[in-house]
């Protein structure tokens, strides 16, 4: 059974930081294909970081201010948000594709992922 547990969300000021954690078991990190996507209110669910083997994908617009990495040794995935702003506010879901994806094309979309956490909440405060 794969599990993917997410955490690490809280309130932040705007500027400030968050790293989020996302726990997995059942699958290796390494072997995967690891995404972030976030949802705020009354908007769809989006893609905002991926990595899978030794690539890394960023939405543009947490280009620069936020960065995705694994820590195989501990079947773990993270995200490292710096420079928060308000609209970055949203529940956070870490997703896991079996498949490694070298395409930005599948990294970047939902429907590769087969498997979901349960979504943290990121709040960022101006």
């Amino acid at each position: 059974q794969v599990q993917l547990v997410e955490s690490g969300g809280g309130l932040v000021q705007a500027g400030g930081s968050l790293r989020l954690s996302c726990g997995v078991s059942g699958r290796t990190v390494s072997s995967s294909t690891m995404g972030w996507f976030h949802q705020s209110p009354g908007k769809e669910r989006e893609f905002v970081a991926a990595v899978a083997s030794d690539m890394t994908y960023y939405s543009d617009s947490v280009k620069g201010r936020f960065t995705i990495s694994r820590d195989n040794a501990k079947n773990t995935v993270y995200l490292q948000m710096n420079s928060l702003k308000p609209e970055d506010t949203a529940v956070y879901y870490c997703a896991l594709a079996s498949t490694i994806y070298l395409s930005s094309v599948f990294s970047k979309s939902q429907s590769s992922y087969a498997y979901w956490g349960q979504g943290t909440q990121v709040t960022v405060s101006s």
